[in-house]
């Protein structure tokens, strides 16, 4: 199987990257199921890189139909060990700009579906993972310096709320957030966060502001159009941004705790472990089961 150091997963308008050379097509099969799509892997600025288009090609896939957990084991099976993720995301205060990036350093959730699996463990096995920082800020920061190899205005640091979707907010849902001192608001990342934690993969997203959800009164009704075009607009920024900080993580050592995540996580004994959930979960747990 293909292996690469670096995955990007791709949101709404970001489905390919055009810098990638010696571009293989690979899918990946999980223990729980098929990811998004096929991950697309070559080369970029010397990098290994595996891209993952979110919502499959074509954008074929709501929020809640997601196969989250396929899509981070798969990661995990390619031998990925940072992510950055691409996300479109309303603005729920006055100073995120349609069109400016952010990077949230914390998530809310107001998800609620069953789907939206947001853990691996299970099935005989717990484990609870530390979750107060739910990005690594090591990798923020070079997404946040990458940021300088565009114009476009970046913000580090907010709280991204992951609502459930597909509908966008309700005037009365969005006042309320706003109120509550939420930053900006998305479908898709808190679940990422989670897995890619309990799969000791880095994460970090770049958030693209397209509306000023319906709070704003200039905004009151966020359509599909509107997002659309805003989304045009940044994605050749969010490109380069991404091929910077590969750029910049070339041949860097991790010097963050995300790569031992699960070492005091796993709170049930491996003599305890069924075979069949150790099987499963191998990728993850491999490293603990001697403890």
């Amino acid at each position: 199987m293909a292996k690469a150091e670096i995955g990007i997963i791709g949101g709404s308008g970001l489905y390919q990257m055009p810098e990638l050379k010696e571009i293989e097509e690979v899918s990946v099969d999980t223990p729980f199921g098929k990811p998004s799509d096929a991950f697309i892997t070559g080369t970029l600025e010397g990098v290994r890189v595996a891209f993952l288009p979110r919502h499959g090609r074509g954008h074929r896939l709501l929020p809640t139909e997601l196969p989250f957990r396929a899509n981070i084991y798969a990661m995990k099976l390619l031998g990925v060990e940072r992510i950055l993720s691409a996300s479109a995301v309303g603005s729920l205060q006055e100073k995120y700009a349609p069109l400016d990036m952010v990077i949230p350093d914390q998530f809310f959730d107001r998800t609620r579906a069953r789907a939206r699996e947001s853990t691996f463990f299970g099935e005989g096995i717990v484990a609870h993972i530390t979750f107060a920082h739910p990005v690594c800020a090591e990798l923020g920061d070079v997404l946040e310096k990458a940021c300088g190899a565009t114009d476009a205005r970046v913000h580090r640091g907010a709280t991204y709320l992951c609502m459930e979707g597909p509908a966008f907010s309700t005037l009365a849902e969005s006042n309320l957030y706003r109120q509550s001192g939420m930053d900006i608001i998305g479908m898709t990342n808190l679940q990422e966060a989670k897995l890619a934690r309990e799969a000791e993969i880095c994460y970090a997203t770049l958030a693209l502001v397209t509306d000023y959800d319906c709070w704003h009164e200039e905004h009151d009704a966020v359509s599909v159009e509107t997002v659309i075009e805003n989304l045009n607009k940044n994605v050749r920024n969010a490109q380069i941004i991404m091929r910077e900080a590969v750029r910049e993580l070339a041949g860097r050592t991790r010097g963050c705790k995300c790569g031992e995540a699960l070492k005091n996580a796993i709170f049930t004994a491996p003599d305890l472990w069924p075979e069949e959930t150790r099987r499963k979960l191998d990728a993850i747990i491999k490293k603990y089961g001697d403890r």
